[in-house]
């Protein structure tokens, strides 16, 4: 699945002075590491496209109870500590900032992962 560019484009500003974030293709969109963990992502093309924003366990039932923010599933499956926000969630710029400080915060509340070993041939 395609992503969108112009909302990966203000993901990146609103991530512009986090330290150590990567990008990385995976649920079939983009998502953006902070210290080698998930914070958010984006997946679709049409309509603006998607966020994904992994906020934990912890603030999972808080962040689901806000407006515009759905329950995120993966092959039919919940994934219990990651929502999806709909666009009208992060039309404004303040509005996506918030969304992936939330991500950015819990993924900095995590141990940095190490370096994955790279593979012999």
């Amino acid at each position: 699945m395609a992503h969108d560019e112009q909302l990966a484009a203000r993901v990146r500003r609103a991530l512009a002075g986090v330290d150590a974030v990567e990008e990385r293709k995976m649920f079939g969109g983009l998502c953006f590491m902070v210290r080698g963990h998930m914070a958010c992502g984006i997946t679709g093309a049409a309509q603006g496209g998607e966020l994904m924003v992994r906020v934990g366990k912890d603030a999972y039932e808080a962040a689901l109870a806000r407006e515009h923010a759905r329950e995120m599933t993966f092959t039919g499956r919940s994934m219990r500590g990651m929502i999806y926000v709909d666009p009208a969630g992060f039309r404004s710029d303040g509005q996506l900032s918030g969304w992936v400080a939330m991500g950015v915060e819990h993924a900095r509340s995590l141990p940095p992962k190490k370096p994955r070993a790279k593979k012999k041939r």
